[in-house]
């Protein structure tokens, strides 16, 4: 058996002393952390009416063709990288590019180069092509002179030529929903949109208004409260 000499022992002791301090130094920045889930969390959901591509497909069988409508930016095209680009350039420090024709002559006649397509509203054209139903865009956007707006759904959304209606430029009236009009003058049966502007419109012209997702990235915010006016909002379709 081997034995510690005195000295040896001594050192030992005041080694470990010292060292005492750092230990209790580190295990004082240890802090827990508030997170985890249970199943009770998890299981937990908003009272929303959730709806698929597929169901609302089913919810039209037996119907006629129809006149649906679609609101354009961040309902069929992530279309963010137009606005933030027209923000940088004509007013970086607030919202004003949004009343600048500069920035919707840009905006219109080409910025959506950048724009991505969202796949739920190719899946969502696709469906309403199939059943024969006339489609119509109808966005918030100020008209121009021109636009390419019309040509980039096309191309993005698979739409022949023979079955594409021009692009429906409602603008933005202060206190007035620009888009009740154009609802009611088509006789649309149906409303696509991600804005509560969108919803509000189809319930107004009294027709079905359906809600999707905006994409958590989108330069559009506050972000819309999906489900709170008592629509139908489709899953997965902030993409």
């Amino acid at each position: 058996m081997n034995y510690f000499s005195r000295p040896a022992l001594l050192a030992s002791l005041l080694a470990a002393t010292l060292s005492l301090p750092a230990i209790a130094d580190e295990t004082a920045t240890i802090q827990l952390v508030a997170a985890g889930v249970t199943t009770v969390t998890l299981a937990q959901q908003a009272p929303i009416h959730w709806v698929s591509v597929a169901q609302i497909a089913k919810s039209l069988d037996g119907l006629p063709p129809m006149a649906v409508g679609f609101d354009i930016d961040d309902t069929l095209l992530f279309s963010s990288p137009g606005f933030y680009r027209g923000k940088q350039e004509f007013s970086p420090n607030d919202e004003s590019y949004l009343k600048n024709p500069a920035f919707w002559e840009k905006m219109n006649n080409g910025w959506d180069e950048f724009s991505m397509p969202k796949e739920v509203g190719k899946a969502l054209i696709a469906m309403h092509l199939k059943r024969g139903d006339h489609i119509y865009f109808v966005t918030g956007r100020s008209a121009t002179k021109t636009e390419t707006v019309s040509k980039t759904l096309q191309q993005t959304m698979d739409i022949p030529a023979t079955q594409l209606n021009p692009v429906i430029f409602a603008g933005d009236q202060p206190g007035q929903n620009t888009k009740v009009q154009w609802l009611k003058d088509k006789q649309m049966k149906v409303l696509y949109g991600d804005a509560d502007g969108d919803i509000r419109a189809a319930q107004e012209a009294g027709i079905r208004g359906i809600r999707l997702l905006r994409a958590a990235n989108s330069s559009y915010r506050p972000l819309p409260l999906a489900g709170a006016l008592g629509e139908e909002v489709i899953v997965n379709s902030q993409y």
